[in-house]
């Protein structure tokens, strides 16, 4: 009988951590998705209203988020199996892209800062949105 029992508990932790890891990467899907389309939405904004300069200033900022974004969520992904810490690698891969945004003349790097920012853009509305659910929800 103690057996039984032991294996039942343990397939219900290996069930739940299966669907844990499963909402964890629809989550990280859902957020990938959200940034590439405020990315793609703000930037044809900047193009028409301002220019083609600032526009893939602003582009180049918000892919480099993306790719954070993905990098972090890898590092996310294996904590527990590691010792390293995270986002140290997103960290000098942001700060490369200031300084290559500060030495070449055709970026600006006000536009490149607030496209890397985009990414948390997309973190809050998912937030915002996952509230607004889950109050309908208990209405």
């Amino acid at each position: 009988m103690q057996l039984t029992s032991s294996v039942s508990q343990t397939s219900n932790t290996e069930t739940i951590q299966a669907d844990s890891m499963k909402d964890y990467y629809q989550l990280q899907r859902t957020l990938m998705l959200l940034s590439v389309v405020l990315t793609g939405i703000i930037f044809i904004c900047v193009w028409i209203f301002h220019s083609l300069h600032l526009a893939f200033s602003y582009l180049l900022g918000a892919l480099v988020g993306v790719v954070y974004l993905k990098m972090l969520a890898r590092e996310v992904e294996r904590i527990g199996t590691s010792q390293q810490k995270l986002g140290n690698k997103g960290l000098i891969l942001f700060a490369a892209t200031i300084i290559v945004a500060s030495q070449w003349q055709k970026l600006y790097i006000v536009p490149v800062f607030l496209g890397f920012l985009t990414y948390k853009v997309a973190i809050v509305a998912y937030t915002i949105q996952s509230v607004m659910v889950s109050a309908r929800k208990s209405d």
